[in-house]
């Protein structure tokens, strides 16, 4: 999907020498609409709270208390106040809204994952998944089913593979699969009786959520979830798990994820009201001491949420989860398009929703500005993800120049061909080019790109580009707009490649160590090609010290400390 820059800039920007007329017609192209700004908050710049790893200053009193349910996109206080400076040490650079970016002439474009054709690559074959799940009220029988109802999805580096945590039978037991591609998953005997079950269904782990913390002490590196009881509790192994503490009154498919970037567990809250399914919000600094008595209310679906035309029901946001990737929060908002589950119970057939991205660099204000389905549904009768997307905690996998996003899906017909409405649920792979969620374009006439005043603490430029039948020059400027010798576009050796991890260089310069710690601008000059992302390294590795999500080979925790090392060879 394309969409020139103006039409969804949260603030339009008119290049430097563009007459009155520009500057109308710029003023007069749609934008983001946002809900009423209250009287009483501070503009960001003026907030007096905690000041975040990218110039963003939170205000003293947080969360925010004065959410309110509204039908309009939430606003983003940080795109309408950026900081003067931004910060640019931990991560890649994306191009997903305008924090970064003071003008350009290139064109926003939006990508999709694109389905692995092997998929599923998990369906239900085990006594647990295919045991008919008659606990359901009066939506019938759920026969089987191997599904994320969140789950998790994680690569463990200790164990040297990549782990699935999903229900067995649609509120089932708790199971895992391993794989060490990320391709080919396989159900490990880690039970006594030799199954993968780690929570029985008897002792009700009914829509479970797991996190995978390197960080912790072994004995709590898994974190758990569960709806039955509301319960916050840890174990070494996912055998063996403590009782566990209440957090608070909550709907089904809540979750929780952590936030790195200020270290807090972050608890996402299953909640209904006008609006049907919302999000409130609550957070804390040790993981089973998370209180929702207090949350705030948070986020749900709005207006550019559509619905499905043939159904007609309003969108809800059904569930969400989010992850650290690169320099800012990546998240996963289930959509959920009807029909209403009295319906789907009595037509025997599953609800619809659909997983479409947001984007957060404050860690609860986000911005969606692309709302068709990332990862869709097909809705189509006799496949495998036919509707009821689901996505687990983790997001996805870093393998070398791709990202590996999990997710499951239900066809609504038991292996024997019975329908129903939670039937025939499995797990499957997408995957997108790294950093491939938006790209800024340029084709045969080259476009410009100008970022606002940044400082970084690298040395070596880097880009994620695709332009091999074209060219990428890119400059540094200072305070005053001026190029900086030799960093200019005549100096810079042209780029020209398809590659997520490329050095751009100059010359006149080894390294960009001149410009350390200094603020300058960069601009970027494109020809027939597409930009990602880009970063300042302090290796030349290009490692970028940002997130890598649900992590991946190659890496020894969540920090991407490798750059090129970590590639497949």
């Amino acid at each position: 999907m394309t969409i020139p820059f103006g039409l969804i800039a949260c603030v339009l920007f008119v290049f430097a020498g563009a007459g009155p007329a520009a500057a109308q017609e710029a003023a007069s192209a749609p934008a983001a609409t946002f809900a009423p700004k209250p009287a009483t908050e501070r503009p960001r710049q003026e907030n007096e709270g905690e000041l975040l790893y990218n110039g963003i200053r939170l205000p003293k009193s947080w969360p925010p208390a004065k959410m309110r349910a509204v039908d309009q996109p939430m606003r983003v206080p940080y795109l309408e106040s950026p900081p003067a400076v931004v910060p640019i040490r931990i991560g890649r650079q994306l191009f997903v809204d305008d924090f970064l970016i003071a003008k350009t002439d290139l064109t926003r474009t939006f990508h999709r994952a694109e389905k692995y054709a092997g998929n599923p690559v998990l369906k239900a074959e085990t006594p647990q998944e295919l045991e008919p799940q008659d606990d359901l009220d009066d939506r019938g029988i759920a026969i089987g089913v191997a599904c994320f109802l969140p789950g998790g999805a994680f690569y463990d580096p200790a164990a040297g593979h990549f782990q699935f945590w999903y229900t067995a039978g649609h509120r089932g037991s708790l199971a895992t699969a391993t794989s060490k591609d990320g391709i080919k998953w396989t159900r490990p005997k880690v039970s006594p009786d030799d199954s993968n079950i780690l929570i029985p269904k008897a002792r009700n782990p009914r829509n479970s959520t797991i996190w995978l913390d390197l960080h912790a002490d072994p004995a709590e590196r898994l974190k758990l979830h569960t709806v039955n009881g509301q319960k916050l509790r840890t174990s070494p192994d996912g055998l063996t798990w403590t009782p566990g503490k209440t957090a608070g009154k909550a709907a089904d498919y809540s979750s929780f994820f952590h936030n790195p970037f200020r270290n807090v567990w972050v608890y996402s809250i299953k909640s209904e009201n006008g609006l049907g399914r919302v999000r409130k919000y609550a957070e804390a600094n040790v993981f089973e001491e998370g209180n929702w008595d207090n949350a705030v209310y948070w986020m749900n679906a709005d207006k550019l949420d559509l619905p499905d035309p043939q159904i007609n029901d309003p969108a809800q946001l059904y569930s969400h989860t989010a992850v650290a990737y690169e320099s800012l929060l990546l998240g996963e908002f289930l959509i959920h398009r009807g029909p209403h589950n009295t319906v789907c119970a009595a037509g025997k057939f599953p609800k619809r929703t659909d997983i479409s991205l947001g984007y957060s660099r404050d860690g609860f204000h986000w911005s969606r500005p692309d709302r068709e389905a990332f990862i869709p549904q097909t809705n189509k009768d006799g496949d495998w993800d036919r509707r009821y997307i689901q996505a687990p905690n983790g997001v996805c996998f870093v393998v070398g120049d791709k990202l590996i996003f999990p997710y499951s899906a239900y066809s609504g017909y038991a292996p024997d061909g019975t329908p129903g409405m939670y039937s025939g649920g499995g797990i499957g792979l997408a995957m997108l080019r790294r950093d491939g969620f938006v790209s800024m374009d340029a084709g045969a006439t080259p476009g410009v790109l100008e970022t606002r005043p940044v400082t970084f603490e690298g040395k070596y430029f880097f880009v994620n580009v695709d332009d091999p039948q074209g060219e990428l020059r890119v400059e540094a400027l200072d305070e005053t707009g001026q190029p900086i010798a030799p960093f200019t576009w005549a100096n810079c050796k042209p780029v020209k490649a398809d590659s997520t991890i490329q050095r751009v260089m100059w010359k006149g310069a080894d390294d960009l160590s001149a410009l350390k710690g200094k603020p300058v601008r960069f601009r970027f000059r494109l020809e027939n090609g597409k930009l990602y992302a880009f970063w300042v390294s302090p290796d030349e590795t290009g490692a970028s010290y940002g997130y890598v999500a649900g992590g991946g080979p190659g890496y020894a925790g969540r920090i991407d400390n490798e750059g090129i090392q970590a590639y497949p060879k």
